[in-house]
C-alpha cells in the first residue's frame, strides 16, 4: 500500500522524543535506589521493586492498549497518556509514602503502554513502506538513548534530590503533550480496531520471535553483569560501563539496521540478529577475556535492534486493520520476554555460568526457523 510522503517535520520529531520519553521513566530509578531506600527507609530490595511496578503495568496493559487507542482516537489518547504520565510524576515527586511512590509508578507503566505502540503505528501510518526499517531503527535508537541516559540523569538529579529527576520527567511529557501529532487515518476511524484483530498467527509468530530474542539479548544484562564480577572481578562502576555498550551499539547501529531490514528483507534481519546473537552469547559466556566479552556484549546490542526492527517492521507494514493493537501485542510480549529472563536464566547460571548463557543461546537458535513466517523481501 502506498503511503504519503509523512507528516510535518516537528510532528515527527515529536514522534520521535514520545518514543525516548517510556524507557526513560522505566530506568530512572536504576541509580538512585540507594537515595529511595534512605528516603522511603525501605531495604534497596523493596527499592528495586520500583523498576517492576513500571515494568509489569507497562507490559500487562499494553496487551490491550493498542487497540483500546485506536477506538478512541491514537491522536487524542496519546495526549492524554502524556497528561496522566506527567501527573503521575509529578505525585511521585511528592510522594511521602512508598506504596503511593509504587502506586504512581504504576500508573505511570499504565500511560507509556498507551504512547508507544500508539506512536509507531502512527511513524509507520506515515512512512514509505520502502523506508518503513529506517524509520523504526530510528524509533529503536531513541528508545535506547531513552534506556542508556536515564541511570545517568537520574543519578545526577539525586545529587540534589532524586525527587528533581521525576519532575523533569513530568516537565518533557507535559510538552509533549502540547506538541501537534500526525492527524489519525481516515481509515482508523471509518473502521474501528476489534481486540481480535490483533491476535493472529501472522502477529503472534513475530511476537514469539520478539519475546525469545529480547529475554535472551536485551534480558540478559543483569547475567553479564555477574560474569564480568565472578571471571573478572569488575566493580561497579566498570560493569556499568561495558553494560553501556550494549545499548551505544544498538543506537549508533539503528538507522545501519533499519536500512538492511529494507534492502533485504525482515527475515534475513531477524535471522542474521538470532544466529549472530547466540554465538555473541557463548562468547561472553565461554571467553575468558575481558576485551572480547565487553565487544561480544556490545555486537549483541545491534544483534537485539536486527531482531527488533525487522519484528517491528512485519507488523506495522501490513494493511490489515488493527496495526496498533498489533505491535501493542508485540510489543507487550517483548518486554513479559525482558521480565522474565532473570527467573529462568539465573538457576542454570548457578550451576555453571556457560550453562546459563549456552541455553539463551540455544533459544535464539531454536526460534530462528519462525522467521520464515515475517514479511517478504520487498
Amino acid at each position: 500500500m502506498s503511503r504519503s510522503a509523512g507528516a510535518p517535520r516537528v510532528n515527527r520529531v515529536a514522534l520521535y522524543v514520545g518514543a525516548l520519553l517510556g524507557p526513560f521513566g522505566g530506568g530512572v530509578v536504576a541509580a538512585i535506589l540507594p537515595e529511595l531506600s534512605a528516603s522511603f527507609t525501605v531495604s534497596t530490595g523493596v527499592a528495586a521493586s520500583s523498576l517492576t511496578s513500571y515494568l509489569l503495568p507497562f507490559a500487562g496493559v499494553m496487551l490491550v492498549s493498542g487497540t483500546l487507542g485506536e477506538r478512541w482516537g491514537p491522536a487524542r489518547t496519546i495526549r492524554i497518556a502524556y497528561v496522566v504520565y506527567a501527573v503521575a510524576a509529578i505525585c511521585s515527586a511528592l510522594a511521602p509514602w512508598f506504596w503511593l511512590f509504587q502506586v504512581t509508578r504504576g500508573v505511570q507503566g499504565c500511560a507509556n503502554a498507551f504512547t508507544t505502540p500508539l506512536l509507531m503505528a502512527k511513524l509507520a501510518a506515515g512512512t514509505p513502506t520502502e523506508r518503513l526499517g529506517r524509520a523504526l531503527g530510528l524509533f529503536g535508537s531513541m528508545q535506547a538513548v531513552g534506556q542508556t541516559s536515564a541511570p545517568l540523569v537520574g543519578g545526577l538529579a539525586a545529587e540534589l534530590s532524586w525527587r528533581w529527576a521525576f519532575v523533569g520527567i513530568a516537565l518533557v511529557a507535559a510538552v509533549l503533550a502540547a506538541c501537534r501529532l500526525p492527524p489519525d487515518s481516515r481509515a482508523s476511524r471509518d473502521r474501528p480496531a476489534r481486540l481480535r484483530d490483533a491476535w493472529r498467527r501472522s502477529i503472534l509468530a513475530p511476537g514469539l520471535i520478539g519475546l525469545v530474542g529480547w529475554a535472551c539479548l536485551a534480558g540478559m544484562s543483569f547475567l553479564v553483569a555477574f560474569r564480568l564480577e565472578d571471571a573478572f572481578g569488575l566493580g561497579s562502576g566498570l560493569r556499568g560501563l561495558v553494560l553501556t555498550g550494549f545499548g551505544v551499539a544498538g543506537f549508533l547501529t539503528a538507522r545501519l539496521v533499519g536500512a538492511v531490514a529494507d534492502r533485504y528483507g525482515s527475515r534475513l534481519a531477524a535471522a542474521t540478529g538470532l544466529l549472530a546473537g547466540a554465538v555473541l552469547l557463548l562468547a561472553v559466556g565461554l571467553v575468558e577475556s575481558l576485551p572480547v566479552v565487553a565487544v561480544s556484549w556490545a555486537l549483541g546490542g545491534v544483534c537485539a535492534q536486527l531482531v527488533l526492527v525487522a519484528v517491528n517492521t512485519t507488523v506495522l507494514s501490513s494493511t490489515e486493520r488493527g496495526r496498533g493493537g498489533a505491535i501493542s501485542v508485540v510489543q507487550a510480549m517483548r518486554f513479559l520476554g525482558m521480565a522474565a529472563a532473570p527467573a529462568v536464566f539465573i538457576v542454570p547460571y548457578d550451576i555453571s555460568a556457560a550453562l546459563g548463557f549456552a541455553i539463551p543461546a540455544a533459544l535464539l537458535v531454536l526460534v530462528t526457523p519462525a522467521v520464515a513466517w515475517l514479511r517478504r523481501p520487498p
